[in-house]
């Protein structure tokens, strides 16, 4: 019998300027490792890690840099949802953000979180 994979919803609120970003986003890898199904939220300044070329100034040691943590969440099929109001606020568009991300409410994490999805925040 096969078993569904489960989720894991990781919020992260501290952007390119905080460890926990870079620590979140290890969290997450690890999920994906483990056979989860990871979606990273990123509300408050977390908006900030995907915002083209801002992941590359951040490189917690002895992490990987934040840049390439990103590029591996999205290339190993991770979701990024990035808060629209956060978004908005902070004069930012689609385009501004790393390919691959979406800009939506909190809908769509709240249907995982119903489903019984596992949440983490950062």
């Amino acid at each position: 019998m096969q078993t569904q994979q489960r989720n894991l919803v990781v919020m992260i609120t501290h952007g390119i300027d905080h460890e926990l970003s870079s620590a979140g986003l290890t969290i997450a890898l690890g999920g994906i490792t483990a056979g989860l199904r990871v979606s990273l939220f990123l509300t408050s300044s977390g908006v900030d890690i995907v915002r083209r070329g801002a992941a590359s100034t951040t490189h917690v040691q002895p992490l990987e840099p934040l840049a390439a943590m990103l590029a591996d969440f999205l290339r190993r099929g991770g979701t990024i949802w990035a808060c629209t109001p956060c978004v908005k606020s902070r004069g930012y568009t689609s385009e501004n953000l790393l390919d691959g991300v979406v800009v939506a409410g909190a809908s769509g994490m709240h249907e995982l979180i119903k489903d019984g999805a596992a949440t983490l925040s950062f």
